[in-house]
Parts: C-alpha cells; sequence; structure tokens
C-alpha cells in the first residue's frame, strides 16, 4: 500500500506505518491481532515469529502479514529481526513510523490512529500506549507486573528525569529514530530500553491511553511463570541502570 492509498484522515496525512508483531505460539490470538488494524493506517504487517511450535507462522501468512522467522528465542530478538527486515528493503520502501504490538491480542489493535497522532500531530518521534491512563480489564496484570509497571517509570524520573507512567508493549516510533537509538536488548528488557534510550537521547515523547484485557488465547511468555516474572523484573531493573 503506498501513501496515496492510505490518503488522509481527518485532515491528517498518514506516512507509511509498518506494524512490528514478536509472536511466539500465538496461533489462536495472532488473527485477531491482524484483523483488527486499520487497514488505512497500515502499510506492512510484519511477524516476527519466534521459534514458535504452533501454527503462528501459518496463520499470520494467511492473514496477509509478512513472517520474519527468528530461532533464538526472545522478545528483543524477535524485534531485532523485524527491525533488520526493514533495513534490508531500499530506502524508498522503508517505513516512516513503526508500531510494536504484542501478538496475544491483550491491546486494541483498532486503537492505531490514536497511538500514532501525536507523532503526526504534534510532531513526537516516539508515543507509549499507556495501560495506566486507560481502561484495564480485571485480571489482566498480575500484581508483580503491576509493580514492575510502577517501579520501572519510578526509577526512569529518578535517574532520567522522564516521565512515563506505563513501559506498554503498544507503542510508536519514528523509523529514524529507532534506527538511531540502535537498540541491543535480546529478551525481556526491550520495552525499557527503548525509553531509557529515548530519555537519554532526550527525544519528544507523548504517552496516550490504550484499553487493556486478558490475552485472547495461549500463556503469558512472562506472567504465566513464577521463573518468567522474576526474570523479567530482574531484567528490567538491570537495564535501567545499565545504560546510566
Amino acid at each position: 500500500m503506498t501513501n496515496q492509498d492510505q490518503g488522509e484522515h481527518k485532515g491528517v496525512h498518514i506516512p507509511r506505518i509498518d506494524i512490528l508483531i514478536p509472536a511466539w505460539n500465538e496461533e489462536q490470538s495472532l488473527p485477531l491481532v491482524i484483523q483488527n488494524l486499520p487497514k488505512n493506517w497500515t502499510n506492512r504487517v510484519i511477524v516476527c515469529n519466534n521459534g514458535s511450535t504452533d501454527q503462528t507462522a501459518q496463520v499470520a501468512a494467511q492473514n496477509g502479514a509478512i513472517v520474519i522467522t527468528e530461532t533464538q528465542r526472545g522478545y528483543g530478538n524477535a524485534c531485532l529481526a523485524g527491525i533488520s527486515y526493514l533495513k534490508s528493503l531500499p530506502p524508498s520502501e522503508q517505513p516512516e513510523i513503526v508500531v510494536f504490538i504484542d501478538g496475544d491480542y491483550s491491546d486494541f489493535p483498532e486503537e492505531l490512529p490514536n497511538v500514532v497522532a501525536p507523532i503526526l500531530k504534534d510532531d513526537k518521534a516516539m508515543v507509549i500506549g499507556s495501560r495506566m491512563l486507560g481502561g484495564m480489564d480485571p485480571g489482566a496484570m498480575t500484581p508483580p507486573q503491576r509493580f514492575g509497571n510502577w517501579l520501572a517509570p519510578f526509577l526512569i524520573r529518578l535517574l532520567y528525569g522522564y516521565h512515563f507512567t506505563d513501559l506498554g508493549p503498544f507503542r510508536a516510533i519514528r523509523w529514524q529514530t529507532l534506527l538511531d537509538m540502535d537498540m541491543q536488548d535480546k529478551n525481556y528488557g526491550w520495552t525499557v530500553e527503548m525509553q531509557v534510550r529515548a530519555a537519554k537521547m532526550k527525544i519528544p515523547i507523548a504517552e496516550v491511553p490504550v484499553r487493556y484485557r486478558k490475552r485472547a488465547g495461549g500463556k503469558s511468555k512472562v506472567s504465566g511463570t513464577i521463573r518468567g516474572t522474576v526474570l523479567a523484573g530482574w531484567k528490567i531493573i538491570t537495564t535501567i541502570f545499565k545504560l546510566l
């Protein structure tokens, strides 16, 4: 889809927006994510299949997504594979904005226009979809997740002077800004690394309210186990201090 095909929305020109979806064993929920993305706001949907053992890759392709395979497990590895794919495209085909969203259908893909709006209208470089500012279904986040989601933004504000309310995975960023960040984390620290790097670079950032619900199927790779919860929490905290 070209920029011209995407058209205009309430007087705002819609640039090339590519969607990156890291996914591991999300065959049940992934089709819902892809199908509910606003088509006139979406240039390409890239599913970064992170060594799934179910039909994740097949259902992604059946729903029109480009499937990139990264066998080395890790949330960051999947995202980095998607970025590598986009970098391999001719410059004229690379996106202007990249949107990250998880494949578990916990976020509301139809809220994409709200997430990218501050970039289009207010000249922001990155936007975080904040679940804390939006509505969250009961049980959508566990108590340890809620605590970690409070602690990490508190530490970022304390150490870097930037105010965030959430580490939400539903986020948008200008492509060139993402390249300038030179992201490195290969696992659970991906989202917080992006926010710390943004703070260090002093780029203009916004948060917008987004809704959040329980995943549509499958099992959480982080909150689904005690080990995953502990490892994710430790990685988030160490990433914040490592980038000082």
